[in-house]
């Protein structure tokens, strides 16, 4: 995927660039790169910490779709905010090193606090003597569980030229800007992990600095045994690459993640507490696309599927084990790509954060498959997704499929024996949210059953006259007019970055499956 490159002269409002070479520290400019999620207390200080170093020319903080105010109180403490193009710190810290505008960039933390003066300069004065291309964080403070427990066994195993890092998952990194650029970033809590394992296969001179004391917001034992799990798939999926570890066992691993995120169950307990729900149809609503379309044109499978979508002797059903059957051997990147290549539709970002800070919970719900419903989720910063599930096996499909066990109930609709009505049913049952405190959003005749039994319901550019019908109300062009029809503010600026806004044929060559 290509990404414009930017330089010094682009950079509005930086410092001007000078050599990060350059003797002393006074001489070099850095770009600070700061990944944000909800830091209202303390992204303030510590952008005004940044700011204050002689050798930092500017301040980015990437949001990952804030809702407490964080990118407005890191724009007024004087950083040039940008809105991540994926959910996700990994992402974050990509989209910051390609707009970072100097020849070396600072990685902090939006939580830290405590930091001592001098701390930047530290953190950058070997990159600056030409004595190291790779900077991590010593920092007095005793190691986490995650460290201690995970990510220094598996590195002692796997890794041992890695093994006396003190801290290996921390966020404080200092790097050449070019060096970053040709690394690979997770998106995830394998990301940091990953960058130092990555940093030593492409031969960086790695060096540790002493920080001092540094003081981070503690996690729950649930973050704790998510960081641990992705940290732990990270140096297994490296170690397999290195030819230390069969790499078919880390694929594996990673099937079983994904499978277990997908799980509606895991989606209930997420959703214990919840008060008002919102559940939001993909292709057509959230995408000015249809998934399984698009993902037929990239592989060359449109001839073969068209039949099956408009073949009036299947059932839904078999229609989509059908389709499902056609994409095997497609490898599961293509997957991924095609979904973060489509094109959201006017407003899709801004409804869903803006549907967030008024205190609904954000589902996208789709009869398509849960490996693009998850990108789709990232990209609009959406809380949870109910699909169906592919199988894949070395990373592709195998043409198997889950079917949503959500999206069928008992004494659910009368009309399809799968439909997305069967999902408020669950919730009731389950959760306790009653279909009044749900709004629907949907398009097309697979949403009629939805719209009809929410509380609240808006077809959004309703493809035939039953789907207008079966709404409480119609937005047309941008989806922020759902903002307006709940009375919640929107903001009429122009949309958020839609990244990618098209699609690019995979190279001659490239391994799609067909």
């Amino acid at each position: 995927m290509k990404r414009k490159v930017l330089h010094s002269s682009d950079c509005k409002g930086a410092k001007p660039t000078r050599s990060s070479r350059s003797p002393g520290v006074g001489k070099a400019l850095v770009s600070v790169v700061i990944p944000v999620l909800n830091e209202s207390r303390t992204v303030g200080q510590v952008v005004r910490f940044a700011r204050t170093s002689p050798v930092v020319g500017e301040v980015l903080v990437i949001d990952d779709g804030s809702i407490d105010g964080t990118a407005e109180l890191a724009e007024k403490a004087g950083a040039r905010v940008i809105t991540s193009s994926l959910l996700g710190k990994g992402a974050s810290m990509e989209d910051g090193i390609h707009e970072a505008c100097h020849d070396l960039i600072l990685f902090l933390d939006g939580d830290l606090r405590g930091l001592e003066s001098g701390l930047i300069e530290r953190m950058v004065q070997p990159l600056i003597a030409g004595d190291a291309d790779f900077a991590k964080a010593r920092f007095k403070r005793s190691s986490g569980r995650v460290t201690l427990l995970t990510a220094k066994p598996l590195l002692r195993t796997y890794f041992p030229e890695l093994a006396d890092i003190a801290q290996p998952l921390g966020g404080i990194i200092a790097a050449r800007t070019e060096l970053l650029r040709n690394l690979r970033l997770e998106n995830d809590y394998g990301v940091d992990i990953g960058l130092l394992i990555d940093a030593t296969q492409s031969r960086a001179r790695i060096v540790e600095v002493d920080i001092g004391h540094v003081m981070h917001d503690s996690q729950s034992l649930d973050a704790l045994e998510e960081m641990a799990i992705q940290v732990a798939r990270t140096i297994l999926q490296r170690a397999g690459e290195w030819g230390r570890l069969r790499i078919r066992h880390v694929q594996a691993a990673n099937e079983r993640d994904r499978v277990r995120r997908a799980d509606f169950r895991r989606t209930l307990d997420l959703l214990n507490g919840a008060s008002r729900l919102a559940l939001i149809d993909m292709d057509g609503t959230l995408l000015n696309a249809r998934f399984v379309m698009a993902l037929a044109d990239r592989t060359g499978r449109t001839e073969r599927l068209i039949p099956l979508l408009d073949s009036p002797n299947l059932s839904a059903t078999a229609r989509t084990r059908k389709i499902a059957a056609l994409f095997a051997g497609v490898p599961k990147a293509v997957f991924e790509e095609v979904a973060r290549g489509l094109p959201l539709n006017r407003g899709a970002v801004e409804m869903v954060v803006g549907l967030r800070k008024a205190g609904y919970a954000v589902g996208i719900v789709t009869d398509s498959y849960s490996i693009a419903a998850e990108v789709i989720r990232r990209r609009v910063f959406a809380d949870f997704t109910i699909s169906h599930v592919l199988t894949f096996r070395n990373d592709r499909s195998t043409g198997g499929i889950t079917l949503c066990p959500a999206m069928r109930h008992p004494s659910g609709c009368h009309h399809h024996t799968l439909c997305k009505v069967n999902v408020l049913h669950h919730l009731r049952d389950e959760v306790g949210i009653s279909p009044a405190r749900i709004i629907a959003v949907g398009d097309s005749s697979n949403d009629i059953c939805l719209l009809q039994a929410a509380g609240r319901s808006v077809a959004f550019e309703p493809k035939t006259p039953e789907v207008r019908q079966a709404a409480k109300r119609v937005v047309e062009r941008d989806l922020r007019g759902i903002l307006d029809y709940l009375g919640i503010p929107s903001s009429r600026k122009p949309e958020i970055r839609d990244y990618p806004n098209s699609l690019e044929p995979f190279p001659p060559g490239a391994d799609t499956g067909s």
